[in-house]
């Protein structure tokens, strides 16, 4: 059952060669590192230069670090009940300020030159009854001289100016759509980023500090990170959601022009630049591209559009500091994640666990020289290309396809389904659906064949549905979800924030004059998504039930074999269709609801019934159905938290094992590729082919749905060490639940006593 590939994922970044992350590329970073806790977004350097403070923004714990530079280590860790993204000293640099996220507070620190020490929380508003922040407190910035700071309240579309003296909010001025970033020129003018808008909001300052509100700059979508040079006659803008940097005079009050931010093919979606730092002497712009995992270098002096170089860094870098002959970074999910839920996490306060998938990702800090020579800079351009997998995109022919079913399922890994299958690479003591439960999932497998290396790119759902139909995520999302999922919410739900620039395959659909029919995927319903996502319309099929664990997969199942009969009787049907089969996330323990092991048959048997449908009707020979999980969040891998069971099904397709590296961006490309849509973003554009996966001919054979064994009617019993643990787990949508927590609901529910096993760590390659 085990295979041996070329690529171990974690021990690869220690040994310092390249390793491979779950969206298919490859980290390479340059510098000295230092390992961080969760999710670090902001920083702050600390008067003197020598020590430097990080603001942890992640699931597994939230607060600040406090680096010495020198030694680089970690000397001290305060946790708060809540941080996001802002720091900044006290005119006087005997306080540092850090927002408070949900908790809607400002926390106020003294300090002394070495450490912080609490001193206290400046309240900015209330939490609504289930700790929802309805301020949420993000970019911070103080005033030049006296006590004042400005606080970007991200939630509350508000600038707030804080006395810090007295802890009173003294001014609330409207901004444009979720404030981010705060900066504070030297002329005194205070610029505030809309992070869901396409404005930057301007505020003079009077002589007390106060502030009085110049009107707005609008600079495109999704305005994020914002740097002023040292004279304030520029403004620079990073566009995350657009691979932009707008470049504003601040004396005309307009965009000059725009940075070109984006990889050297492909669209123009996918770098997203979300920090920026600009060098001493003002001639380098230095940007923070998440989705590069690089830092872009932008020539001023020579007035370049377009980066002169790229330095490779960690996974998903943050944020960006020049200064003292130095450059440092941030990385958000630091150097990936691994199989073995166990290691070594700097700092203190942590209490969440380690085998989860946003457990596992830890930040890091890198350390590198202010400046590179020439030909530094021409080798780390090639090692970020290298790494991203830059290269001319492959020739990709498929079979004649005419039409797509692609079925997106919650959250299960390879092993909980196929763990004990003898054709791939599985651990059987992690098999929690056996035989009994998904006969239809092992069937479909051995017929059409076994992916044993396929990954998702999402950690958790907000980013799978995302990932699964736009082949991106804005950093908006990215940043957000740590907080999502650790009970630190704000109340943003529903909004097109987290949407990408791009759209969505049915946006490129219409684009194309493709048609489309939608089964429950972002369709609002009692449970589930708040809204119906705004470009899917008419397209929508207004009998098939949206995510709703109160009805049964068949039910879903029922609806769309209808519709597929009379599109058999008029002849046609749409070329791309989109389900959601949300059966398998299951409701636990919970004594209202069923077993886990009888929604996993439920959906197991709808799944089957779908194919063996389709596989009866005239549209079979043209037809191929992409089956994955929007993310693997919900339980353990040997080989990798990300890896998933993926199906591709057509008659075009052959029994065996497929142990090449594959991921969600890869299905999405091939689903353009196949109805000639195009590309959305940088990762589908870039993708691996799946065309060898086909074979030169098509078995007409119908498939027969099996029905598995499981009673698909079987109820949760209560009063169970399970129950218990489900006891006020919210089961209104995929993106509502406690999923470390709700692992071990499913575990107790249907292994009972036995011992979690520690997942042994396997190798894994992209060949």
């Amino acid at each position: 059952m085990r295979s041996a590939c070329a690529l171990l994922l974690v021990s690869a970044a220690a040994a310092g060669t390249p390793s491979l992350l779950p969206t298919g590329q490859r980290l390479d970073a340059e510098g000295t590192v230092l390992d961080l806790g969760s999710m670090p977004m902001g920083m702050a350097m600390a008067p003197g230069g020598k020590k430097l403070i990080v603001v942890l923004s992640g699931w597994r714990e939230q607060g600040i670090q406090v680096v010495d530079l020198q030694s680089l280590r970690v000397t001290q860790t305060i946790p708060q009940p809540a941080a996001f993204y802002g720091a900044a000293f006290s005119s006087d640099g005997t306080t540092l300020f850090v927002s408070g996220g949900n908790d809607d507070a400002v926390y106020s620190y003294a300090w002394d030159g070495e450490k912080a020490e609490l001193r206290s929380r400046i309240v900015l508003g209330e939490q609504k009854p289930d700790q929802t922040g309805s301020r949420y407190p993000a970019g911070i910035a103080a005033a030049p001289r006296g006590a004042l700071v400005y606080v970007a309240e991200n939630v509350g579309d508000a600038l707030a100016v804080v006395d810090a003296k007295t802890g009173n909010v003294v001014q609330r001025l409207p901004t444009d759509h979720y404030p981010y970033a705060v900066e504070v020129a030297s002329d005194g003018r205070v610029y505030v980023s809309a992070w869901g808008g396409d404005t930057v909001s301007v505020f003079r300052t009077r002589a007390d500090g106060m502030l009085v509100s110049a009107g707005r700059l609008r600079v495109g979508r999704h305005p994020s990170a914002l740097r002023v040079d040292s004279k304030a006659t520029r403004l620079y803008v990073a566009l995350a959601g657009s691979d932009r940097i707008a470049v504003v005079d601040t004396r005309a009050r307009r965009v000059v022009r725009f940075l070109n931010d984006a990889a050297p093919a492909g669209p123009a979606e996918g770098s997203t630049p979300n920090a920026l730092a600009l060098s001493a002497d003002g001639s380098r712009l230095f940007v923070a591209e998440a989705d590069s995992n690089a830092i872009a270098v932008f020539d001023l002096a020579a007035g370049g559009r377009v980066p002169v170089a790229r330095i490779p860094t960690d996974w998903y870098p943050t944020a960006v500091l020049s200064g003292e002959g130095r450059l440092l970074v941030l990385s958000g999910k630091g150097r990936g994640t691994r199989a073995n839920p166990d290691g070594p996490i700097p700092g203190q306060g942590i209490q969440r666990p380690l085998g989860y998938a946003l457990g596992q990702l830890g930040g890091t800090l890198r350390v590198l020289p202010g400046r590179f020579r020439g030909a530094q800079l021409r080798a780390l351009s090639g090692r970020v290309a290298a790494a991203n997998g830059w290269r001319r995109r492959a020739p990709r022919r498929y079979p004649p396809f005419k039409h797509v079913v692609y079925i997106i399922k919650e959250n299960r890994t390879y092993d909980q389904i196929f763990g004990d299958l003898e054709e791939g690479d599985g651990d059987r003591r992690l098999l929690f659906f056996g035989p009994d439960s998904t006969p239809n999932h092992r069937a479909l497998a051995r017929r059409f064949g076994l992916f044993d290396r396929f990954f998702t790119n999402a950690e958790v759902s907000s980013q799978g549905h995302l990932w699964s139909t736009a082949a991106y995520v804005p950093d908006y999302a990215e940043k957000t979800v740590p907080s999502l999922y650790s009970n630190r919410r704000a109340d943003v739900d529903g909004d097109e924030a987290a949407e990408p620039e791009r759209g969505f395959l049915w946006t490129l659909a219409i684009e194309k004059g493709i048609t489309f029919r939608d089964y429950g995927e972002m369709v609002h319903g009692p449970q589930g998504w708040p809204v119906t996502q705004r470009q899917l319309g008419a397209d929508v099929s207004p009998s098939y039930p949206p995510f709703n664990l109160e009805i049964p997969d068949q039910k879903r199942a029922d609806a769309w074999i209808a519709e597929l009969e009379q599109f058999a009787a008029e002849g046609e049907m749409p070329q791309l269709e989109i389900l959601h089969l949300p059966g398998d996330h299951t409701a636990g323990a919970n004594p209202k609801y069923r077993t886990p092991r009888a929604y996993m048959a439920d959906n197991d048997l709808a799944l089957g019934r779908i194919v063996e449908a389709l596989s009866r009707s005239r549209f079979w020979r043209d037809t191929v159905v992409f089956v994955l999980e929007d993310d693997a969040q919900a339980g353990p891998d040997h080989v990798d938290s990300h890896r998933s069971p993926l199906l591709v099904i057509s008659a075009w397709n052959r029994p065996g094992t497929i142990r090449r590296f594959a991921n969600t961006t890869d299905v999405v490309a091939a689903i353009e590729d196949i109805l000639g849509l195009g590309q959305l973003a940088r990762l589908d554009y870039f993708s691996r082919p799946l065309s060898d996966v086909f074979a030169a001919s098509p078995d007409l054979a119908p498939y027969p749905a099996i029905v598995p064994q499981a009673d698909m009617e079987e109820m949760n019993p209560p009063k169970t060490a399970a129950a218990r643990m489900s006891e006020g787990l919210d089961l209104s949508g995929p993106d509502r639940i406690d999923d470390a927590r709700f692992n071990q609901v499913l575990w107790s529910a249907l292994k009972g006593e036995e011992p979690i096993p520690r997942p042994q760590a396997a190798s894994w390659s992209a060949s």
